[in-house]
């Protein structure tokens, strides 16, 4: 039997890369713009593209916020994409002070503008960055990263801003962007997010779908 997923379609970015992904993946897509449709849903797709501000605005103003609260405590899967994933933490300082959902402690700054040796780099972040285990480690079994224990999969970023999470243990992966640790993905408990975009990652992104589609 396919697996069912919910997608929240809160107004903000084009959904149609991830629907196809996820499709493409063998799951049973349902697209809503009613939070209360989230409630009911087998595993919960929050998505995000564009401003920080933008984005928690129309899941605020839609009713989505508190319906995705809700969910997260209730144990069933859910995998934030993007501005999707930064949504989830405290605040973020992008274009001013903005507060999140606060699932995550921590906060959304900006990826800084220059390498560990001071020389400039480009921002956004644009392109193809390697996936490295956080500085305390992480066991990557049992998550949508478990295919890739033994090497270090490339995986597609757009973003010039990247949470930074309070507790460490909620790393589940960095990148290496000019030399310095950018958190790429987090967990915990039945929570996933990716700043990277596994639907534009090409087979490595649908293998981490297939992962997720699975827990």
């Amino acid at each position: 039997m396919a697996a069912k997923i919910t997608i929240a379609d809160y107004g903000v970015g084009n959904l149609l890369n991830v629907v196809r992904a996820f499709e493409h993946c063998g799951a049973d897509v349902r697209v809503t713009e009613d939070p209360a449709d989230v409630a009911v849903a087998e595993r919960l797709i929050v998505p995000g593209v564009g401003a920080f501000a933008d984005s928690i605005n129309e899941l605020r103003q839609r009713g989505f916020a508190d319906a995705v609260l809700r969910y997260a405590e209730s144990g069933k899967p859910m995998f934030g994409i993007c501005v999707g994933m930064q949504m989830l933490f405290d605040a973020s300082e992008e274009f001013g002070e903005h507060s999140g959902l606060g699932i995550f402690p921590g906060r959304v700054v900006a990826v800084p503008s220059t390498t560990v040796e001071g020389l400039p780099q480009r921002i956004p972040h644009i392109g193809w960055s390697h996936l490295v285990s956080p500085e305390h480690g992480h066991d990557w079994q049992g998550t949508l990263l478990q295919s890739f224990e033994s090497n270090r999969p490339a995986v597609y970023f757009v973003h010039s801003f990247a949470a930074q999470p309070l507790n460490e243990s909620d790393r589940l992966a960095d990148c290496l962007y000019g030399g310095r640790r950018i958190c790429a993905a987090v967990r915990r408990n039945n929570i996933v997010a990716t700043q990277f975009h596994p639907e534009r990652s090409g087979e490595i992104g649908l293998t981490m779908i297939r992962n997720f589609l699975s827990l």
